[in-house]
């Protein structure tokens, strides 16, 4: 009989190998996503918040089950990215609330934790649907159930058993959504876990791999630039790094630890998990936070960064047209020490000069860029919350597929009050913005913004990037299409005459405006010819052209 129970060292070689086989395999993971949009998709998503939690799982060396459970967890939380990263953060999260307590799993305690991360994943999901990554995972826990129930006690073939039902369950998935039918394919995300599985089953059964990890990011070489981009660095050094608590770290403790890493830098983020703290703050003396860290346990994932030299790298490299900071970077004026403390602060995820400049011009104190192909992550997020000096934070995603990530940071931070209001597209999130009244509470302008948000029609043009037949409309690559809020609206090789259609598909007697962003490979020109069309065909409305400068969409349109 072979080895039945999995030790801490094990879980850790089966997690890395997981790892592993999903970033091998994201490509074609990717190739399974039904919209053939341009856009992060699922296998970069999951790959990236594996990635993110494989790195300090690798950097570990003899650690027992508690903290390889909380790494795999706090990693993954805070790099998921996109709704199939943060499910799988979630599952994972499930899974180590239950192993995390034994020195061994067995095929009991096993059973139990994948009951636990099915759990946890389905409460994560507002509206939780099925034929997606979460059937699957449920498809394996109700295998494991059963088996354990029989008496199975050899864990290989325990393993092998629900790797196969999750690969039936996952077979099943195009009769439970007609979409996954339609485009003939299994879903991205399933397929995605499913990978996981197998690599940590290869691991078990003694295959030899090569488990390094290397650093995940997207492929991005632009670096982060403050809003005025000749402004001095009043704090030289980014230092980031991870606390494994081995002392008492109660609220007072966190509170004071706080202060003082405030009295020697600024952008300061803490966030406790268990017996885990993760630090970031920027510093002239990173050895200061280092010493102050250590008092209350060891320290891992040190990183410290130049940011002086960095900013001089980057304005040397820069040209007139390059991007104000990279996919998943803070960009504000000011470090939020050096800023007055407020009641209330706005974060946009934008993408475009024109776009950045509208939000910024409605108030908005701290952007992220990032969008459709460049989804940040959890951590991104609450590196932006600690850039704005509030008590009440908004967070405008403007993507469905950032929602989850900004209300897992939401979750995370404790020192303020979180707001995501569900802006599934640019325009919502500019409503919201423009319907924000001081003089009114909190909740009141939850709730008004929220109803303002549910107004908006929105439509977006992109191109295919496969060919594909959906929604009775076949589709060839390099096509444009025109997307609205519930799916393709047009399909054509013009694109002006794909976003008229699609606009004259969106408005209605009962709307009175229709804005148009032009984005950056839109001349000027053709938009203002666009937008002359629309005047002329609805003129019980009012028309306006602005310059987005939003790659990806070469037109995004509301309608209100």
């Amino acid at each position: 009989m072979g080895n039945n129970t999995i030790d801490a060292r094990l879980l850790s070689r089966m997690f890395l190998a997981g790892a592993k086989k999903l970033e091998a395999s994201k490509e074609w993971i990717n190739e399974l996503n039904v919209f053939p949009v341009p856009d992060g998709d699922t296998g970069t998503n999951m790959t990236l918040t594996i990635m993110a939690a494989a790195k300090e799982v690798a950097a570990m060396e003899d650690a027992d089950m508690l903290t390889i459970c909380k790494a795999i967890s706090s990693g993954s939380l805070r790099g998921a990215r996109g709704n199939s990263g943060v499910i799988l953060s979630q599952l994972f999260r499930g899974f180590t609330k239950v192993v995390r307590d034994h020195d061994e799993i067995t095929i009991p305690i096993l059973t139990d934790a994948l009951d636990k991360a099915v759990e946890t994943a389905y409460k994560a999901v507002m509206k939780p649907k099925e034929g997606t990554i979460l059937t699957v995972s449920r498809g394996g826990a109700e295998k494991a159930r059963a088996l354990m129930e029989e008496g199975t006690e050899d864990m290989a073939y325990f393993l092998g058993e629900i790797i196969k039902y999750s690969e039936e369950v996952l077979s099943k998935t195009p009769e439970m959504l007609p979409v996954l039918k339609q485009a003939g394919v299994v879903d991205s995300g399933g397929q995605g876990l499913l990978e996981v599985l197998k690599g940590a089953y290869d691991i078990f059964l003694g295959k030899e791999l090569d488990l390094t990890i290397s650093e995940a990011r997207p492929a991005i070489t632009s670096q982060s630039l403050d809003a005025k981009a000749d402004m001095d660095i009043k704090f030289g050094y980014c230092t980031e790094f991870i606390i494994m608590l081995t002392r008492n770290f109660n609220i007072k403790q966190e509170m004071d630890y706080k202060a003082y890493l405030e009295s020697i830098g600024d952008s300061i983020v803490v966030v406790t998990d268990d017996d885990v703290v993760k630090v970031h703050v920027h510093t002239n003396d990173p050895g200061l936070a280092i010493q102050k860290s250590l008092k209350f346990g060891a320290l891992s994932n040190i990183k410290i960064d130049n940011m002086r030299l960095e900013h001089q790298e980057t304005l040397f490299k820069k040209t007139p047209n390059a991007p104000a900071a990279a996919p998943g970077k803070p960009v504000t004026a000011k470090p939020a020490a050096e800023l007055p403390r407020k009641e209330v602060g706005f974060i946009a995820v934008s993408a475009g000069a024109g776009i950045n400049e509208i939000f910024t011009g409605l108030g908005v104190d701290c952007l992220i860029e990032g969008g459709q192909t460049m989804n940040p992550s959890t951590e991104d997020m609450m590196n932006a919350i600690s850039c704005v000096n509030a008590d009440h934070v908004f967070i405008l995603p403007n993507n469905k597929n950032i929602i989850l990530a900004a209300n897992q940071a939401k979750m995370l931070v404790k020192d303020k009050n979180v707001i995501v209001l569900p802006t599934k597209t640019v325009p919502q999130g500019i409503t919201a913005v423009i319907n924000y009244v001081a003089d009114q509470g909190i909740e009141e302008n939850t709730q008004n913004m929220n109803e303002e948000i549910a107004k908006v029609k929105t439509g977006q043009v992109t191109y295919a990037v496969r060919d594909t037949n959906i929604e009775d409309k076949e589709i060839k690559q390099g096509d444009y299409m025109g997307i609205g809020d519930a799916g393709i609206l047009s399909v054509g090789r013009d694109v002006a005459e794909v976003t008229y259609q699609m606009i004259a598909d969106i408005a209605s007697d009962a709307n009175e405006l229709i804005s148009i962003y032009y984005g950056e490979d839109i001349a000027e020109a053709d938009a203002e010819k666009l937008k002359q069309k629309v005047a002329v065909n609805f003129p019980s409305h009012d028309v306006e052209l602005q310059f987005g400068g939003q790659p990806i969409y070469y037109y995004i349109v509301s309608v209100e």
